[in-house]
């Protein structure tokens, strides 16, 4: 698929069909994900995925629910401290490891949708899964083969977006 097509039509997947996602392809959606900028090339990322109950489990913590029960499985992008030099630049880094992750998923031909609003429940979600303090839940990421294709969204004109000197 042509790069910019890809680009434009990547969409948010809230609806999937009940269909397995093989652990090779959460591997090879991984590995995408591990080739991200970084600063200083300090790979700041730990992944963790979850699915059945652990998966099920998680929901509990949004008001999403709906799509992560409804995923296959959910890739957790986690901020390694032990890794981080410098917050702010590790964050962007995270944002490109998780826009390849989205990109690669899209490639595929399954459906993704990056959860935001669950982070506000990121002490809870760190005891449920009694992380170790040194990571920081950053993303989670619901997955699975779409059960809908999202119809495409408006965007602001280019021209807006410029600022001229």
């Amino acid at each position: 698929m042509d790069l910019m097509k890809l680009i434009k039509e990547r969409r948010a997947v809230r609806r999937f069909k009940r269909e397995k996602i093989p652990d090779k392809t959460i591997k090879d959606i991984l590995e995408a994900a591990r080739w991200a900028p970084s600063g200083m090339n300090n790979q700041p990322w730990k992944f963790m995925v979850l699915e059945g109950k652990d998966k099920n489990k998680l929901a509990d913590y949004t008001v999403y629910s709906y799509v992560i029960h409804g995923a296959d499985k959910v890739i957790l992008v986690l901020l390694d401290r032990r890794e981080s030099y410098n917050y702010e630049k590790d964050l962007m880094a995270i944002g490109a490891c998780i826009q390849n992750i989205l990109l690669y998923i899209h490639g595929l031909g399954l459906g993704a949708c990056w959860l935001g609003e669950i982070l506000s429940k990121r002490q809870e979600i760190d005891k449920m899964l009694k992380l170790p303090k040194d990571l920081e839940l950053e993303a989670v990421i619901a997955l699975g083969k779409p059960a809908m294709v999202p119809k495409s969204t408006r965007r602001t004109e280019l021209d807006k977006l410029i600022i001229k000197r």
